[in-house]
C-alpha cells in the first residue's frame, strides 16, 4: 500500500487507536516480547491498515538488524566522557555490536545528525539536554529504543542518572558546617546541563539548611578546565577571592586551582576548591581534590544494559534508574591541613 500525503500514523496514535499501550505496540512492531494472540492480529492489522515503517517491523530489528548501539553526547573530549563511553562500549561488545558516537557540539543541525543515527543503530542513548524533549518523543514515537543518560526524568523513556542534589548538599554543608566558611562560590552554568543544574540545586539546599544566604547566581562557566581557569581568573580580578570555590565538576576545580596558583592564593589556606567526578587527576597527590565520586563507567554499563533491554522490549517505560555517588574528602577543602 502505497503512503499518501500525510504523514504515517505514530505508535502513540495506533496504540490510542485500539486501546493498548504504545508498549505494546513497539513490542508487536519489533517482533519482541510477550503479547496475546488477539492483541497481536489487532495491532499488526492496524500496522497494515497504516502502513506504519514496514522497514522496521517484524522480525529483523528484534535480531538487531544494524549490529550497533547509538551514544549522544554533546561533546567528547575529556576523562568523563572517555569513562562512560568505555563503560557502554563494554556492554556492546558483550552483546557483540558495534557503538556509534556522535558528538552534537549542540550544532543546529544536531536534531537531524541525531534522527539520522538513530535510523543506523539498534538503539540509542542521548545524555540529557542535548535535544529537545519532542525530539526524543518523536523518536520513540516511530518505534526507536532510546534510553535517556545523566538525564532529568521524561515519562515515557528509561533514563539513567547519577544522584546529584543530595551529594553536592553533603559536600556544600561539609565547607559551611564542618570548615565554617561563610562566604562559597558556585562554578558551573545550571543551563548547561540537567547535572550541573542538579548540583546548583544542592548547594543552594544546603546554604538552606544551614541557615546561611547563599549567593543569587553562579558563576557561569562551561565544564572544561581552561574554561574554570579563565573564568576564576575573571573573579579575582574583579575583587578579593570567595574562601571557597565549589566547582560543578573535577575539570574546572583543576582550572580554579591553576587560576589561584598563578594569583599567588594558596589552596586551602587561602581558597577551598571541591569538584565532583572524581575523575583520575582528583586523586594525584599534587591534585588531592576533595570531590563527589560518582560511577561514570557504570553509569556507561547500566546505560547499554537498559538500552539493550529496551531492543528487546523487556523494560519498563517509566524505569528511572539513580545510581548512587560517594563524599570523597581530600585536602584542598582544608581537612588536614594545618
Amino acid at each position: 500500500m502505497a503512503r499518501r500525503g500525510k504523514r504515517g500514523a505514530t505508535l502513540q496514535e495506533i496504540a490510542q487507536e485500539i486501546g493498548v499501550s504504545v508498549a505494546t505496540v513497539s513490542r508487536v512492531a519489533r517482533g519482541v516480547g510477550q503479547v496475546s494472540d488477539d492483541t497481536r492480529r489487532r495491532v499488526l492489522a492496524a500496522i497494515e491498515r497504516h502502513d506504519f515503517r514496514p522497514s522496521r517491523l517484524g522480525s529483523g530489528l528484534a535480531k538487531r538488524s544494524h549490529g550497533a548501539l547509538g551514544i549522544v553526547f554533546p561533546g567528547l573530549s575529556g576523562p568523563y566522557y572517555s569513562e562512560v563511553i568505555g563503560g557502554f562500549e563494554e556492554e556492546a561488545v558483550r552483546a557483540q555490536l558495534a557503538v556509534v558516537i556522535l558528538g552534537t557540539h549542540l550544532l543546529r543541525e544536531s536534531d537531524e545528525l541525531v534522527r539520522d543515527t538513530a535510523a543506523r543503530v539498534d538503539g540509542l542513548a542521548v545524555m540529557g539536554g542535548v535535544l529537545p524533549d519532542d525530539v526524543v518523543d518523536r523518536l520513540r514515537d516511530r518505534g526507536d529504543p532510546v534510553v535517556l543518560l545523566a538525564s532529568r526524568p521524561r515519562a515515557g523513556v528509561p533514563t539513567v542518572r547519577v544522584e546529584n542534589v543530595s551529594a553536592f548538599d553533603r559536600l556544600t554543608r561539609h565547607l559551611l558546617a564542618d570548615h565554617g566558611y561563610d562566604r562559597l562560590a558556585f562554578v558551573g552554568d545550571p543551563g548547561s546541563s540537567p547535572d550541573a543544574d542538579y548540583r546548583w540545586q544542592g548547594f543552594t539546599q544546603a546554604h538552606r539548611h544551614a541557615g546561611a544566604g547563599a549567593p543569587a547566581e553562579p558563576v557561569r562557566v562551561g565544564l572544561t578546565q581552561s574554561e574554570g581557569f579563565i573564568a576564576v581568573n575573571r573573579l579575582l580580578a574583579a575583587g578579593p577571592p570567595p574562601r571557597a570555590l565549589v566547582c560543578a565538576n573535577d575539570e574546572t576545580a583543576i582550572g580554579a586551582v591553576l587560576a589561584l596558583l598563578d594569583r599567588g592564593h594558596r589552596v586551602p589556606q587561602d581558597v577551598a576548591v571541591t569538584g565532583f567526578d572524581d575523575i583520575p587527576m582528583a586523586g594525584l597527590p599534587v591534585s588531592g581534590l576533595t570531590t563527589v565520586h560518582q560511577p561514570m563507567r557504570e553509569l556507561g554499563r547500566e546505560t547499554a544494559r537498559l538500552l539493550l533491554r529496551d531492543i528487546e522490549g523487556t523494560v519498563p517505560a517509566a524505569v528511572d534508574r539513580v545510581l548512587e555517588t560517594q563524599l570523597v574528602i581530600r585536602g584542598s577543602c582544608g581537612c588536614g591541613v594545618a
